[in-house]
């Protein structure tokens, strides 16, 4: 399968280069660019969840950056949905797409397909997480393994989000969360993907979060946050999760200085690296892994080689 009929996947930990990167691929192999970042689909927030600037989405075309109002939700399946008539159209047009974000669910959704389970109960859900807190993760994960046994060796014992969730679809709808998923297919072949994954030493991710940080905020990003908080988004809207919101609330508040603010934006974006990491030990074990050091050969390559695609790593 050569180069065309691929589509090409890009994750990694944020601040460590992914976007930087297809880009310079899309310049290569007259490539699209899609977004697989579910914080980047907004609008407004171009500043704290590092959207691409706007000449390199005028030298290469990008798709689903910046076009959900603030004020509405969107969906994993909304995006897939999305992303798959881009994907088609990119096609036709003889390009190749290249997705490239940090949401490994997004990423999981289109190469597995998204599964349709039921909406649990809000009344459920609450009754849940409460029994949850009441017995301690421990417990509760002996509990979900006596209704659920199929989470066993598939959920760590210690992952509480995960497994509250595999309790609530099994308690509502008898079938187990690993059931539902073997219903799930993509629309497109295994095959088509070519799955690379952005991997930095940690030393080296740690410096681009703090450079990230200090200059997200020279270039405005506590104006982001004073028109932001003007807007009187709710509190449960998942965009409220952009790192840097509740730091420079604190600082417009003058609750805490910007300093501390920075300091405070830096760790929890390293806790969020770290998690995203965690996720693609677990989830992304088959993604071909590209260091920065590597980037370079990659596009010499690209420039100088007919070869396949997948050839080229």
């Amino acid at each position: 399968m050569d180069k065309k009929s691929k589509i090409i996947l890009i994750s990694g930990p944020t601040a460590s280069g992914k976007s930087n990167f297809a880009i310079k691929i899309a310049k290569k192999i007259n490539g699209e660019i899609i977004n697989a970042d579910s914080m980047q689909v907004y609008k407004k927030f171009k500043i704290l969840t590092a959207r691409p600037e706007t000449r390199n989405q005028k030298k290469i075309k990008h798709h689903l950056y910046g076009v959900i109002d603030l004020n509405k939700k969107f969906s994993t399946g909304q995006w897939l949905n999305a992303v798959i008539k881009i994907i088609e159209d990119i096609k036709k047009r003889k390009k190749i797409p290249i997705l490239v974000g940090g949401t490994g669910l997004y990423f999981q959704s289109l190469i597995n397909g998204l599964v349709e389970i039921p909406e649990v109960p809000k009344k459920i859900r609450k009754k849940i997480r409460l029994l949850q807190k009441i017995e301690g993760q421990e417990k509760f994960y002996q509990s979900l393994l006596k209704i659920d046994p199929k989470v066993k060796k598939k959920i760590n014992p210690n992952d509480k989000q995960r497994s509250i969730r595999a309790y609530e679809i099994k308690y509502y709808t008898n079938i187990s969360m690993y059931d539902w998923l073997k219903k799930t297919k993509s629309v497109f072949k295994t095959k088509e993907f070519l799955k690379l994954y952005v991997d930095l030493k940690r030393e080296d991710l740690v410096k681009k979060i703090s450079e990230r940080a200090k200059t997200m905020i020279q270039d405005g990003a506590i104006n982001e946050v004073k028109r932001f908080l003007k807007l009187k988004i709710r509190r449960d809207h998942s965009i409220q999760k952009v790192i840097g919101i509740a730091e420079l609330t604190k600082y417009i508040k003058k609750q805490i200085n910007l300093n501390e603010a920075q300091e405070l934006i830096t760790i929890k974006t390293r806790q969020y690296a770290k998690r995203q990491a965690t996720w693609a030990r677990s989830r992304m074990r088959s993604w071909k892994k590209i260091s920065p050091i590597k980037f370079n050969d990659y596009i010499k390559k690209l420039n100088k080689s007919s070869l396949k695609l997948d050839q080229l790593i």
